[in-house]
């Protein structure tokens, strides 16, 4: 693979070299390679076979989560999220010991202890993690998915872009079927808060318990704000948003 570093930036395919755009830039290759037919049929290339249906499984599951809080992702992502599911995802389903190579599956992951420790913590916006901008302890609830955040102080607990003068916080308490990939989400209500220097305790508290008989898990979602003239606008298109997932049972 190579980088196109001419004046002209073109995309598609001219004879057997293509040219195409990507997140980090304009790139060249050739076709060619081994025919799907063969990959697919000859005893050579069976563990790519195996390796191309694991990866698709994987690959199925981020797609999953990616919906099941889709309303929340919208307002906080990146764009290379989706290969960085992937990756997670990948990483859950080698923890899988049970099967067979080439069945390998995220469900079996999940049903580990270390499979649910790389979900746990994950951001859906790399451009603005937990780590980086949120400092405040708090305490989740497993049973109800109630978070509490005692004795938050904006001013020197949060890191927030500039210009800003508001934030939020909201929870989402998650039941996702990796399996069937039936998946409820409940939501808390959305807390509003000047950044400045109060010193209050917030209490995210979920409508409900979500149904289903899948992995449970919990979501933080953190915007910013500009007041202007009594109104607030969101930042740069959420950009500064974190979106968390703080627990998973």
């Amino acid at each position: 693979m190579a980088r196109n570093s001419s004046l002209f930036k073109i995309e598609g395919t001219l004879d057997n070299v293509t040219f195409y755009k990507s997140a980090d830039g304009y790139f060249v290759r050739t076709k060619g390679g081994v025919s799907k037919n063969r990959i697919m049929n000859d005893p050579a290339f069976v563990r790519t076979r195996e390796n191309g249906s694991e990866f698709g499984r994987s690959a199925s599951s981020g797609k999953l989560l990616r919906d099941a809080v889709s309303s929340f992702v919208f307002k906080a992502k990146d764009s290379k999220l989706s290969s960085r599911l992937m990756k997670v995802m990948s990483d859950i389903k080698n923890q899988d010991l049970v099967s067979a190579r080439g069945e390998r599956n995220v469900v079996e992951g999940l049903s580990t202890a270390t499979g649910k420790a790389y979900l746990k913590g994950f951001d859906f916006n790399n451009r603005a993690t937990m780590r980086s901008v949120f400092f405040s302890p708090f305490t989740v609830d497993a049973a109800t998915g109630v978070i509490t955040i005692a004795d938050l102080k904006p001013t020197e607990q949060i890191r927030f872009p500039e210009g800003a003068t508001h934030f939020s916080l909201q929870s989402g308490f998650v039941n996702l079927d990796f399996e069937t990939g039936a998946s409820d989400i409940t939501y808390s209500t959305v807390s509003n808060l000047p950044i400045d220097g109060t010193v209050s305790t917030i209490t995210l508290t979920p409508s409900g318990v979500p149904i289903g008989t899948g992995l449970e898990f919990m979501v933080l979602l953190i915007e910013f704000f500009q007041e202007v003239n009594g109104q607030q606008y969101a930042l740069n298109n959420g950009a500064y948003n974190v979106l968390n997932i703080v627990e998973v049972v």
